[in-house]
């Protein structure tokens, strides 16, 4: 997913070449490693692995999720013997839901702790902007959650070589959420609300109104907010004018939850859709139970989903953190296992190259939130899951192949 509170370009250029700066200057790291660049390897006892997360600020949830399920997975293989026979070094660092923040981080993990792989980010912003990062110190990170194009391949249509991910990418969810509202819902005249800041949410609702079309429905209303409304009622009065029979709505549960409860309360009665954006207990809170009934959206897993393997999962993660996993808790435990398992692959000499390769060589490999091979992007081509909330609770409806 992409946050929609993006700095400046500049901002982020200033704030690498800043510390890039203070970290050539000063010769070593607040840790005591050295600073002569490059990527880390697993020569000692341990094989090191950063995260670069959320873990405070506007997605909190998302990156503290993801941290949660990446935790239980490290303490898994830990606990069978590690890697190869030595043992997870874990470091997570805070990017505070920032980009500039992100960079830091980033360069931390990557110059200072010398991990071989990062984890995160966790939002296409935040992701984006780590890149260059990665591929200038050759540490593939891997983002459980950052679904933009952008990630992976740059505007020009080159592929970032250190960018990976274990999430689809935004325009498979807007087919797969035009498919459902067509097909499932039988909807012929829909509108489309969204975020008109935020690349994620302008990304799904080109890629759902595309497959919309095709599939013969017709798009009746777009309207827009930005991130950080409070009061969508004007433009929810205008959508309601067209009488729609679905309403499309990609974003982050932030604005979602007081979407979802201002359009019911103005009596929009229609099917409300969206993406992994929604996926939070916050958004429940913010709408509440009641609102969310005959509202859907596509996602990464589900907890109700009968395939063992996902029960087994279900069961360890409740047995540690005492509820119910998410789809980002889910992806935080399958990007360390896709992680390992690339280690395991990368030879003798671990690096961050060596396992940059591993990477990108991964076929049929089955996690819990699906099996998937990655493609010549860096994208897992894997299933989506369409959830259903009932009465604030989220129900499995179906599994989309892609």
């Amino acid at each position: 997913m992409k946050h929609s509170k993006m700095k400046k370009f500049a901002s982020i250029f200033l704030a690498t070449s800043v510390l890039a700066g203070m970290l050539a200057g000063c010769g070593a790291s607040e840790e005591g490693g050295s600073s002569s660049g490059g990527s880390g390897s697993s020569d000692g006892d341990t094989i090191k692995i950063g995260a670069n997360l959320e873990l405070s600020g506007g997605v909190a949830s998302y990156g503290s999720s993801i941290n949660d399920g990446a935790k239980l997975a490290i303490d898994e293989i830990n606990k069978n013997g590690g890697i190869n026979g030595k043992k997870i070094e874990y470091i997570a660092v805070d990017n505070k839901s920032d980009n500039a923040e992100a960079v830091t981080a980033g360069i931390r993990l990557a110059e200072q702790e010398k991990v071989v792989a990062m984890l995160g980010p966790a939002t296409s912003g935040n992701a984006t902007a780590t890149v260059q990062t990665a591929n200038q110190f050759k540490v593939p990170m891997v983002t459980a959650s950052g679904t933009a194009e952008t990630v992976t391949v740059d505007k020009d249509g080159k592929v970032n070589d250190y960018a990976f991910r274990t999430c689809f990418i935004d325009p498979f969810q807007g087919i797969v959420a035009a498919n459902f509202a067509t097909e499932e819902l039988k909807a012929k005249n829909v509108a489309i609300y969204m975020d008109s800041t935020s690349d994620y949410a302008k990304g799904l609702a080109a890629s759902f109104k595309k497959q919309i079309e095709e599939n013969g429905g017709k798009v009746v209303k777009e309207e827009a907010y930005v991130t950080d409304d409070v009061d969508f009622k004007s433009t929810l009065t205008n959508i309601k004018s067209e009488n729609p029979d679905f309403v499309f709505i990609p974003g982050y549960y932030e604005e979602v939850g007081l979407i979802v409860k201002q359009a019911r309360e103005l009596g929009i009665d229609a099917p409300l859709m969206g993406a992994d954006g929604w996926d939070s207990p916050t958004l429940v809170e913010l709408a509440g139970p009641d609102a969310l009934n005959n509202t859907f959206i596509t996602n990464h897993y589900s907890s109700g989903d009968p395939d063992p393997k996902i029960q087994d999962f279900v069961s360890a993660f409740e047995a540690e953190y005492s509820k119910q996993p998410n789809a980002f808790h889910a992806l935080g435990y399958d990007t360390v296992y896709f992680l390992k398992d690339a280690i395991e692959r990368a030879g003798d000499k671990v690096t961050g190259e060596t396992v940059q390769k591993a990477l990108a060589e991964t076929k049929d490999l089955s996690l819990i939130t699906g099996t998937f091979t990655v493609d010549k992007n860096h994208n897992p081509v894997k299933s989506a899951t369409v959830l259903e909330f009932v009465d604030g609770n989220q129900e499995f409806k179906s599994k989309v192949n892609p």
